[in-house]
């Protein structure tokens, strides 16, 4: 049976998406093969730093070596920190390394400028070897309050890189493009190219709060929107249920080369996933998380009608926003999809502030055509009414008889995007459990109970497993079928944001300070 323990869910007062979940700048550009068209892939150049940060969302790094484990960032027991470097106080953006420096999402509540002054969203930029300030971007507050632009949760989108250009997504709900290196005429401050305002432009409602991380394929830059609904007053409103849900920008000039609505009047709540990209036999893709819990997949040179589509929910499962107990079992996808070789990896589940529940974990593949959904209540995709659907394998869903004792879910909602590394597949769900797979069939090899609330993902680098939680404990497992006792370092601050390893450098987020820990 299913472990029991005492729930621990502490009620948060708004979303607070962790775009790590997305958590990648990348580097992509368009070849042209003799006698072909355009063909979107992933830049494969030199810079080892790069690594992670592949457009396939896989926060996996196998190339560095050797990071210190015997490490502290408690008051007066510091160890291992070659620097640190103060943030605002509500930080979910990056870190995203590229090159030689560090780009991160946060607010304004310790202010870097004296004369920007209140509450807005700022993106800062560090020298990634020595923790130097460079420059910072900020925002204001959109004129909609809480509705659109909650208070104090700073830019939720992790910064996306390609060439000297970074690409993000403002508090504002801009698409945004900055030069990494700054102003030069204006020290300390952003040099921006553009910025695609999609309330303005494409009449988009953020709810809550804008947090997508861009996808940056060949002269495109695609990304979420964010539109979504009125969620808090009583009942729910859609203010703008025919804006679209997911764009493509030129990523040169901003101008808008594509937008979709797909999911439509389906959205339950918001949209704060990221765009994946995938090679479907040769053919690019780009895989859309809808907030009707579907996944959309376009064309990535000519995006048009949808390649395919997959929900990611039982078959015949509603979304009641006046039922929290069965109504919300229909869920969609926060985590970012991760795609390794032609299959896919995700969860589902719903904004935090509503708490535990049902979620779902899917692995699918991206190379059939349609409608791709499985036909069955089992969800067995030997079935052969699921000959045409993409289902390779799925875990979750309710215990049915409901047990007394245990938990009467078995996978529950996540906001953590899958880690897939060797044949296994690391997740972590909302109610604080941390599980591995077998990635090709879905056979369950462990769980691991951390107490904690998890907003992070799991990453990889040289045979270890880090995945942090609210309490600001950050596990690391051995990588591997069989569980070991994690190691436990504690830092006293909320971890919401995935470990990162480059330059030699361990870098970990809490929601004021950004460290780098290395060899002496």
């Amino acid at each position: 049976m299913i472990p029991v323990r005492n729930q621990r869910m502490k009620p948060l007062p708004a979303l607070r998406h962790l775009s790590w979940l997305l958590p990648l700048g990348l580097l992509t550009f368009l070849l042209s093969a003799p006698g072909e068209g355009p063909r979107a892939r992933a830049d494969k150049d030199g810079d080892k730093t790069k690594f992670r940060f592949s457009p396939e969302r896989n926060p996996v790094n196998l190339i560095d070596k050797g990071f210190p484990l015997d490490i502290s960032a408690a008051a007066g027991a510091e160890k291992g920190i070659k620097w640190q470097a103060a943030l605002g106080n509500v930080s979910y953006g990056g870190p995203t390394i590229a090159g030689s420096k560090v780009f991160v999402g946060t607010n304004n509540e310790v202010p870097r400028d004296p004369t920007v002054k209140g509450d807005c969203g700022v993106v800062m930029c560090f020298d990634a070897r020595t923790g130097k300030f460079l420059w910072q971007a900020t925002h204001d507050k959109l004129p909609g309050g809480m509705a659109t632009d909650y208070p104090r949760q700073g830019i939720a989108s992790a910064p996306t890189v390609a060439s000297d250009r970074v690409y993000y997504v403002s508090n504002r709900c801009e698409l945004v493009c900055a030069d990494v290196n700054g102003d030069p005429k204006n020290p300390g401050k952003a040099k921006f190219y553009w910025k695609r305002d999609m309330v303005k432009d494409l009449k988009v409602f953020p709810c809550q709060l804008a947090a997508s991380s861009p996808l940056v394929v060949g002269d495109l830059v695609f990304a979420v929107t964010g539109n979504g609904k009125e969620a808090l007053g009583a009942p729910w409103t859609f203010p703008n249920p025919d804006a679209p849900s997911f764009v493509a920008v030129n990523k040169h000039t901003g101008k808008v080369v594509w937008t979709d609505n797909s999911p439509g009047l389906n959205v339950m709540e918001g949209q704060w996933s990221n765009p994946v990209y995938a090679d479907a036999k040769g053919r690019p893709l780009v895989i859309f998380p809808g907030g009707d819990g579907w996944l959309y997949a376009f064309d990535a040179v000519k995006p048009d009608k949808p390649v395919w589509k997959f929900d990611c929910n039982p078959k015949g499962v509603k979304f009641d926003e006046k039922n929290k107990r069965t109504g919300w079992d229909r869920t969609h996808c926060l985590a970012s999809p991760v795609v390794v070789g032609d299959r896919l990896y995700v969860g589902t589940g719903h904004n935090p502030a509503n708490g535990a529940g049902v979620g779902h974990l899917w692995c699918i593949e991206i190379t059939k055509r349609g409608d791709v959904s499985a036909r069955d209540d089992k969800l067995d995709p030997k079935a052969a009414v699921n000959k045409d659907s993409a289902l390779v394998w799925h875990y979750g869903g309710r215990v049915v008889p409901k047990p007394q004792r245990e938990r009467d879910v078995y996978f529950g909602r996540t906001l953590s995007t899958c880690c897939v590394v060797e044949g296994l597949c690391y997740v972590g769900e909302l109610d604080g459990y941390v599980h591995c797979f077998d990635a090709k069939t879905g056979e369950k090899y462990w769980t691991f109970d951390t107490k904690g609330e998890i907003w992070s993902t799991a990453s990889y680098v040289d045979g270890k497993v880090f995945i942090g939680t609210l309490d600001g404990d950050l596990y690391v497992f051995d990588h591997g079928k069989m569980l070991k006792k994690p190691q436990v370092i504690e830092f006293g601050r909320q971890l919401v944001t995935p470990v990162r390893f480059a330059n030699g450098l361990l870098y970990v987020m809490t929601d004021t300070t950004l460290y780098a820990f290395g060899k002496k």
